[in-house]
């Protein structure tokens, strides 16, 4: 293959940059592959590391699955470094997969990842910028046994398959996923011992055998959290105990709900003590879109997680997001008649922050609608439905019917009494996020197809609606371009 000259990778360099700034899908402030299709795009290996944030994720080169690397100061503007793992001549994985960092017995930051088609595997490093990793010359710590991914192979109690560690006192234990997750220990990083199933016991409506991929296990005040993936389901979360070298649910929480487009969490912890987390939402657009669009690989927003009096997941956007809202608008004290709409016309847009108080009164559905075409022919609807107690996307009508998926994502939210519903709403051009009381939150991709689909209405359902504030910001771009 003939070199590429100074000049012509500049000038590719500036065509790319161009075709990328032009894109109405691309969002300018979740994190974006820089470029090329990253599928699967598993945020991966989160650490906060001497003052930074760190972050790895999967892309792939040539077909052959890497592991890119970026950081960050606040959370919000990420500098992309060298490719912290790939394959190597002197390494016996053909790609690398899912995995975790932690901290070992030496301070180095630790890396226990899947290393395709040879099991799982470690590298370590102490840079200050976490520029060069070393593997272990004993890689794979536990070979791969069986060709069919997660599922344990005939002869063993486990798979090799997306491991995640951590030390606990003098001991290390991992995960290991898949269908019959495991718990494996050691003393040494090249050393590990199979110590048994993962669950001490099910719960309900969830089949022991259910796929457990992509785990992230932590404590959260004097619970421990299993966050994963199911492949069918998408992300999802258990809460109970971790003793006896066994982990002890006492319930079971989806994070997604009508497809598995919210997918492959991981989290950290940073120095003010708070876990944050990632996941990867699915690109949901059209084939001839995809081919001339030259990029893939959208994360979710950072949210702080926390647990709640009933041991449920809390969940917020990181506070640093707020940094990035300028242009503030705010209308009060409005009234929306039942079985009615209102446009908002003094805020607008497809990239913007919105914070809004409601008030049901005897609606039986209520909230906000985004990206909203003048003609009425587009429209997300986002809200609460008070009669099946659910915080839902309404997407069927955001996108054109060749692009996105026209449903319905919903998941359980209950209001108190007279609780008023709180809700936050992120809009980042093909991505919409909503949160809701601190307690549940939904994500979606759209793709309208109008230029002006940009307009934000209030609706109610069967009663009338209060809105005692409704706020907005436009929201500078994060994401270099």
């Amino acid at each position: 293959m003939e070199m590429m000259t100074a000049e012509s990778m500049i000038l590719a360099a500036r065509a790319l940059r161009l075709h990328l700034l032009k894109d109405p899908y691309r969002p300018v402030y979740h994190f974006v592959v820089p470029e090329d299709y990253a599928r699967p795009a598993d945020p991966n290996g989160a650490v906060y590391w001497n003052g930074r944030y760190h972050l790895s994720y999967i892309y792939q080169d040539q077909g052959v699955h890497c592991w890119g690397h970026v950081s960050s100061h606040d959370l919000l503007h990420w500098r992309h470094h060298p490719p912290c793992l790939l394959p190597t001549p002197d390494s016996p994985e053909e790609g690398i997969f899912s995995g975790n960092c932690f901290i070992n017995k030496q301070g180095q930051a630790t890396m226990l990842y899947h290393g395709v088609k040879a099991g799982n595997c470690i590298a370590t490093s102490s840079e200050a910028q976490l520029d060069s990793w070393q593997k272990l010359p004993s890689n794979p710590i536990v070979p791969v046994e069986s060709k069919d991914k997660w599922r344990e192979p005939a002869n063993l109690p486990y798979a090799a398959w997306d491991p995640h560690g951590w030390l606990e006192g003098d001991t290390y234990y991992a995960i290991f996923g898949g269908v019959r997750p495991a718990v494996f220990k050691a003393q040494e990083l090249d050393q590990w011992q199979y110590v048994g199933d993962l669950f001490a016991h099910g719960v309900e409506g969830v089949s022991l055998r259910e796929d457990v991929s992509c785990p992230d296990f932590f404590q959260l005040g004097d619970k421990w959290v299993l966050m994963g993936i199911s492949h069918e389901l998408g992300c999802r979360y258990y809460v109970g105990d971790w003793r006896n070298e066994q982990f002890y649910p006492e319930f079971h929480e989806q994070m997604s709900w009508v497809d598995n487009s919210f997918f492959a969490p991981e989290s950290l912890v940073d120095a003010k003590g708070r876990r944050i987390m990632w996941a990867w939402i699915f690109d949901q657009w059209s084939e001839a879109t995809d081919k001339t669009s030259a990029w893939s690989g959208v994360f979710s927003l950072p949210r702080e997680l926390w647990l709640g009096q009933d041991h449920r997941l809390c969940m917020r956007p990181v506070e640093e997001l707020k940094g990035l809202r300028y242009n503030e608008r705010s209308v009060c004290h409005l009234w929306v008649q039942p079985d009615s709409e209102l446009r908002v016309e003094s805020i607008q847009g497809n990239v913007i922050d919105l914070e809004l108080v409601l008030e049901p009164f005897g609606a039986a559905r209520c909230g906000i609608k985004v990206c909203c075409a003048p003609d009425g022919s587009e429209e997300t609807v986002i809200g609460y439905d008070r009669v099946a107690h659910k915080l839902f996307i309404d997407a069927r009508r955001s996108s054109s019917p060749e692009m996105g998926r026209q449903v319905v994502e919903a998941g359980p939210l209950h209001l108190a009494g007279t609780e008023l519903l709180s809700l936050r709403v992120l809009v980042d051009k093909s991505v919409v996020e909503v949160f809701a009381n601190d307690r549940q939150a939904a994500v979606r991709r759209i793709y309208p197809s109008n230029a002006d689909s940009i307009e934000i209405r209030l609706f109610s359902e069967g009663g009338a609606t209060r809105v005692h504030r409704l706020t907005g910001w436009e929201m500078m771009p994060a994401n270099p371009y």
